[in-house]
């Protein structure tokens, strides 16, 4: 018999996007058609996303209330409003797999998303933004970085930018700093090598394309405390985006281009017995989870996962083998802590939370709800609406602890988060009060 739900942890199955079954639209579209209507019967991710109640409604809409009878465009309209934040299925879902019903949302969305981009029908605008290496190349150059700044403030030229490019005129954006996280400072390898029994006793560091050319000051802040820690750190050698933004188009082919620039030098460290370590949740989740998924039979893709650690996550492994510092020094007073979807998909526990109210004089607030931005998906006009209104009980459980501080692992999330409170509150990343509680001065 099939149960009625699933008792069993979710797994994941690999993305056969090397099949040409795969990329059949009908095959795609059937695959839809069955996933929603479980999912409407259902209903249970109804305050997820806009993704849902979107196709929800439409079904409430027609004369059977069957998904058979919504217009295409509608179910296709379903997968444009998914972010792929992944906690339908990590948190919501009792269909997954090893349910007999198989039900993966966000693997389907993907594959949509997939068949739509090969096929050309992904804007310009979504490509461009996409391509963070590029800006922040561009972006970061002398002179230059003034003026993008500038363009990127609320005012006229955002209005212009509303208008022609789609990017919202009331988002705000992150600025970008010159020169790069990468050129400015080379990490401190002095230090003798103290593995322990889980974690490795030197650490490799993925820049990302965020800290490295819109808040270096995160990863400052990620050197000073490892190295407050005696832990020998050092840059990885090569680095591209990671490839979240490609995949979040739907750019498979995109994806794998920069899989093939990323893993030698990677796999490489690995293999030399570094921990890989990056401060943004979704580069780790990456390399950790999507990259081994859409490669399955990668060698070198799964010793690079094995390898990688979300920086907190490292912190309270090497605190759990004693080779964790505690000599804290300053307090943080109220923290407000908002747990990102993409860290929390890790599966890894909620190691930042752990580690800061480790700290005296520090109490911590968390909330875990969506924030609503993901990526790129909140700054455009069609979704910036949905996106703080996704985000609005995320602003308001963060408002009510009346908070010193407002943090979270996604730099992204939380200047969402500070905009959608309305107020003026202090922001920070959590490396950031790691770094302070220790009594380090800033860069």
């Amino acid at each position: 018999m099939t149960g009625e739900g699933n008792l069993e942890a979710p797994i994941r199955h690999p993305i056969p996007w090397k099949s040409a079954d795969f990329w059949d639209r009908a095959q795609a579209e059937g695959e839809m058609t069955r996933i929603f209507d479980i999912c409407q019967g259902c209903r249970r991710c109804f305050s997820l996303c806009q993704a849902f109640p979107s196709l929800f409604d439409a079904v409430d809409a027609t004369p059977s209330g069957k998904v058979e009878e919504v217009a295409n465009k509608v179910l296709w309209d379903v997968v444009d409003h998914c972010y792929l934040c992944d906690l339908c299925y990590m948190t919501k879902c009792p269909y997954t797999p090893p349910h007999p019903f198989n039900l993966d949302f966000p693997h389907t969305m993907l594959r949509a998303k997939a068949i739509q981009f090969r096929a050309g029908k992904t804007r310009w605008r979504d490509k461009l933004l996409a391509s963070t290496d590029t800006l922040g190349k561009l972006a970061t150059i002398p002179i230059v970085v003034d003026v993008v700044n500038a363009v990127n403030r609320p005012g006229f030229t955002r209005t212009v930018m509303h208008h022609t490019l789609g990017i919202h005129r009331d988002r705000l954006l992150p600025v970008y700093a010159s020169p790069p996280l990468r050129r400015r400072v080379v990490p401190n390898q002095s230090f003798t090598p103290r593995p322990g029994v889980h974690t490795p006793g030197k650490v490799a560091l993925f820049a990302t394309c965020y800290a490295n050319f819109n808040e270096p000051g995160i990863g400052l802040d990620l050197l000073k405390v490892l190295e407050h820690n005696e832990i020998p750190v050092r840059w990885v050698a090569q680095e591209k985006c990671c490839g979240m933004p490609r995949l979040e188009l739907g750019d498979l082919d995109g994806v794998e281009a920069l899989k093939n620039q990323n893993i030698p030098a990677l796999d490489a460290l690995a293999q030399a017995g570094y921990a890989l370590l990056a401060p943004v949740p979704s580069c780790v989740l990456m390399f950790k989870q999507e990259l081994p998924l859409l490669f399955p039979e990668d060698e070198a893709v799964a010793r690079v996962a094995r390898a990688f650690f979300d920086p907190f996550e490292y912190f309270m492994a090497r605190h759990g083998e004693g080779l964790w510092k505690t000599d804290y020094s300053r307090e943080l007073g109220r923290v407000s802590y908002h747990v990102p979807c993409h860290l929390r998909v890790q599966n890894i526990g909620l190691r930042t939370r752990d580690l800061l109210q480790m700290i005296p004089g520090t109490t911590v607030t968390t909330v875990e709800r969506c924030s609503g931005h993901d990526g790129t998906w909140g700054v455009k006009v069609e979704f910036f609406e949905d996106s703080m209104k996704i985000g609005k009980p995320v602003f308001n459980r963060m408002k009510e602890a009346e908070p010193d501080v407002v943090v979270s692992d996604c730099p992204i999330a939380t200047r969402h988060i500070v905009q959608g409170m309305g107020e003026a509150v202090a922001q920070a990343h959590p490396l950031t009060l790691l770094r302070r509680a220790y009594g380090l001065p800033e860069e």
